[in-house]
């Protein structure tokens, strides 16, 4: 196994990282995911609603290099 570090992963062509991120993404079976990161119910549903939101309206999605900016200067 190669170990990379995270300083190097994140220099990698933005199609390079999407490619990295699906494999780890898709690495741990639904059961290890499901259980990784427990979600109350009120947050479920909470994310539901953003995501249908954005099913719904496309377009009204933001970039996150635009979110990120607004983020850093205010």
């Amino acid at each position: 196994m190669v170990f990379a570090p995270m300083s190097d992963l994140l220099q990698l062509p933005q199609n390079e990282g999407l490619a990295l991120e699906i494999a780890l993404w898709d690495s741990p079976d639904d059961q290890a995911r499901d259980g990784a990161l427990p979600v109350d119910l009120a947050l479920y549903a909470e994310l539901g609603w953003r995501w249908e939101s954005l099913l719904d309206d496309p377009d009204a999605a933001l970039a996150w290099d635009l979110v990120r900016s607004q983020l850093d200067h205010g």
